[in-house]
């Protein structure tokens, strides 16, 4: 067994195999369902965090802008320094520290403790969510297996946004808001003690931290996500969308530049030049603004125009949910190996493309079951391939000094998308609801069909990003896979 697999588990008897490595692969998946969970678990309690501190609109948006600021702009540092100094000690040091800002943002008494809460969340979500992948990455060293655990991370990655919507629904009617807060301890404690049980302190490899590419990639990526952030608040004629935008550019441009003359680069080129492994990282950026996106404006189609409560919303993902879990275990584990991630992934998108086509057929008469359910079911189907895809050869071939960093890239590449996503399609919704009132002034009653107006084109802008991603999966993956 090599010696970076041997940092994740005590040698196993059987040369390659590391022992309870599917119990590890279950606690492992717990912390990283908590950190997917947190970007969307709050946003349904936010009316009524909203009520109970006194907030105003306006301020509302740094609830979740703050937690993807920090998460966002600290992935890349946070894969590093599980490389470098141990991947199990980053691991429970960020659930300890997660836990803890999810109980300092449950007690909060005014805005500004929560929003400080949220920006711990993202500090120690950074560290947490690269040195889970990794862990996996170095557990599992024998293909087939690897491909079935990456399935089921890919399942769990997949189904988190809606598996929070439908747990914060439920939490913030039952019980109050500041559970959805809470219940992240729950999760930490119980993926604690299992790393704690069954995972052993790896040694630590060469402190060296390339001090200019941290400060390059954290400020690109900050100045990235803020740029889109106020997008959503304002517009993109304001000079804090586009001169944030553009001062990102700029910054990883000389990011990219100073990899390739660091001694011990924060992000060593060779994790990105393998093709399939750009294609991954590509997929995953398209997959995350289309699905993000997407989903942001069916929620409010669900609950607006449908009339369904928080809970019945959640369970209105169900389905979509089962469907990435069945085709994203099946993926990683079995089609790609068969039929190559070009096929996998370009079929995947299709679906995805699919689904978010059919959303652009809802109107203010739609019902669930034959007007939302099979785009959803389209969706599910077509996600799943594209995450156990994306994964698998994100990850395949990494050696194991760089698997932390690699898993940084995936949940980086899904965190700009998915702050890309909604910004441009609020932006969308926005021009085409009130174009719509406008060429409909007489009619009080066109201001339901002009929000289902808006919601459709966004999903018609969803199924332009969804076909963007066939065109990149389909021209950038090989047929076959990366050989991990």
């Amino acid at each position: 067994m090599s010696s970076s697999a041997a940092e994740a588990a005590e040698p196993a008897p059987v040369a390659g195999l590391v022992p309870h490595r599917w119990l590890i692969l279950a606690f492992i998946s717990i912390a990283q369902l908590m950190v997917v969970l947190d970007a969307t678990i709050v946003n349904i309690a936010l009316p009524t965090a909203q009520a109970d501190l006194h907030f105003s609109n306006a301020d509302r948006q740094w609830v979740v802008t703050a937690y993807a600021l920090a998460f966002g702009s600290l992935l890349l540092l946070g894969g590093r320094v599980a490389d470098l100094f141990g991947r199990k000690n980053a691991f429970l040091i960020g659930l300890v520290g997660f836990a803890s800002a999810s109980v300092l943002g449950g007690s909060a008494q005014s805005l500004t403790v929560l929003i400080l809460a949220r920006v711990i969340q993202g500090v120690f979500s950074a560290l947490l969510a690269p040195s889970a992948l990794s862990l996996l990455i170095v557990t599992f060293t024998v293909p087939a297996e690897r491909g079935k655990a990456i399935g089921i991370f890919g399942a769990v990655a997949g189904s988190g946004a809606s598996v929070g919507l439908l747990l914060g629904g439920f939490l913030t009617e039952q019980f109050s808001w500041r559970w959805t807060l809470y219940i992240n301890v729950l999760f930490a404690a119980v993926a604690f003690v299992g790393a704690l049980v069954l995972l052993r302190p790896a040694p630590r490899g060469r402190t060296h931290l390339d001090i200019p590419g941290t400060v390059l990639a954290s400020a690109g990526l900050f100045s990235l996500v803020y740029g889109f952030a106020n997008a959503v608040s304002q517009s993109w004629s304001s000079v804090n969308s586009w001169g944030f935008l553009i001062a990102s550019a700029l910054l990883l441009a000389a990011f990219g530049f100073w990899q390739t003359k660091a001694a011990h680069p924060l992000l060593p080129l060779r994790v990105l030049l393998d093709r399939n492994r750009g294609a991954a990282f590509l997929a995953l950026l398209v997959l995350g603004a289309g699905m993000l996106g997407e989903l942001l404006f069916l929620t409010y189609f669900l609950q607006q125009v449908l009339d369904l409560s928080p809970v019945r919303t959640g369970f209105a993902y169900l389905p979509m949910n089962l469907c990435i879990m069945a085709t994203a275990m099946t993926g990683a584990s079995f089609v790609v190996s068969k039929f190559g991630p070009k096929l996998v992934a370009s079929v995947g998108m299709l679906l995805a493309l699919g689904g978010a086509v059919w959303f652009t057929t809802l109107d203010a008469d739609s019902g669930y079951a034959a007007g939302v359910l099979p785009g959803l079911l389209l969706s599910g189907l077509g996600l799943g391939l594209v995450f156990a895809t994306g994964i698998s050869q994100a990850t395949a071939g990494v050696a194991g000094p760089d698997a932390g960093v690699a898993g940084a890239m995936v949940n980086t590449m899904q965190q700009v998308g998915g702050s890309l996503g909604p910004a441009l399609l609020n932006t969308v919704v926005v021009a085409s609801t009130t174009a719509y009132l406008n060429s409909h002034r007489s009619q009080l009653s066109d201001v339901g069909a002009a929000s289902v107006h808006g919601y459709t084109t966004a999903f018609a802008w969803a199924a332009a990003f969804f076909a963007f991603g066939l065109v990149v999966t389909g021209l950038l993956f090989r047929r076959k896979g990366a050989v991990a």
